[in-house]
């Protein structure tokens, strides 16, 4: 396009066409070599800040010496053609302008470039920062979830020691079971929700042994639910915190109730307990829920997929949790 543009150009003034085509091969090859040139220069420096004016600057002064080398290159070659040299002194300026406007062009266009570049650079690594800041907070909470159950069940372990030697044992051996099989898969983040309830069984044998025939969970999940997937060890701070809410200011037995079903696109699960509305541990909504809450906005950056509700000496925490196809 540039070839031909220089061409047209010659012709209409005059110019032969055996001193056309030259002309504009010549001045179509200093264009190149110019874009070469800019690709070359501001590749490896693009002007910031105070120092744009070389943005025009630099392109300008490229464009006059390019012009200046044609221009000794086309005389050298038609030396002898008067009028052709007389068209080549009085179009100079003109030349320069023309070939001054696209390198300038391209010299603002490979800074905008390069700005969007170092935008999408700086983009990708505040993502990559986020991820990992999500993924060791994920991380941070799966790791605080043990030794949170793990405490309360050595000090009930403690307390069993003198009293009920036998009952110690137990729970120490049962407490052994479920650490060995959820620390072993620590690394998978979401499980069948039949895995998770496997441990959840185990997770009640232990509070059971704590709390004896006072604990009662009834658990109530249909055979097609349990092959949906989860996140791992999600439920148990829930049951945890039906416990410590139903068991702590209460005599006599105690029942749980935990549901899982399917609606839509999301598993569905309650965990109901009764509790004391003059109990102070009742109170607030404690680490579990917490902790909860705030893994679920980690996975799926949502805070609605959390709620609890406290009516009639019942509390209820209901849990969302989307199912990804």
């Amino acid at each position: 396009m540039w070839f031909l543009g220089s061409y047209f150009i010659l012709t209409n003034l005059g110019v032969p066409v055996q001193q056309a085509w030259p002309d504009a091969l010549a001045f179509t090859g200093v264009f190149l070599v110019i874009l070469f040139i800019l690709e070359l220069v501001f590749g490896f420096y693009i002007p910031q800040g105070k120092n744009t004016w070389l943005l025009v600057v630099i392109p300008v002064l490229l464009s006059f010496i390019a012009v200046f080398a044609h221009k000794l290159i086309m005389k050298w070659v038609f030396g002898d053609q008067l009028d052709y040299l007389n068209v080549l002194d009085t179009g100079f300026y003109l030349r320069w302008a023309i070939l001054a406007v696209p390198a300038v062009l391209i010299a603002i266009i490979a800074l905008v470039v390069s700005k969007l570049e170092q935008q999408g650079e700086s983009q990708k690594r505040e993502a990559a920062i986020s991820e990992l800041a999500r993924e060791a907070e994920l991380m941070q909470i799966r790791q605080q979830l043990q030794p949170h159950f793990l405490f309360n069940s050595l000090n009930s372990i403690s307390a069993l020691v003198v009293a009920k030697p036998q009952k110690a044992r137990e729970m120490v051996l049962q407490l052994s079971d479920f650490l060995r099989g959820t620390i072993r898969k620590d690394h998978q983040e979401w499980v069948v929700l039949e895995e998770e309830l496997n441990y959840l069984r185990m997770y009640l044998d232990i509070e059971r042994v704590r709390f004896g025939h006072r604990l009662q969970v009834k658990i109530n999940v249909t055979e097609e639910v349990k092959s949906v997937r989860l996140p791992q060890l999600l439920i148990q701070p829930l049951l945890e915190n039906a416990i410590k809410h139903g068991l702590y200011g209460l005599t006599g037995e105690v029942e749980i109730k935990l549901e899982a079903f399917t609606e839509t696109n999301y598993v569905y699960i309650k965990v109901q307990n009764p509790f004391d509305p003059e109990s102070a541990v009742s109170s607030g909504a404690g680490f579990g829920l917490n902790s909860v809450k705030r893994r679920l906005e980690l996975l799926f950056g949502r805070t609605d997929l959390l709620s609890s509700v406290a009516k009639e000496g019942e509390f209820l925490v209901t849990l969302k949790i989307p199912q990804i196809k």
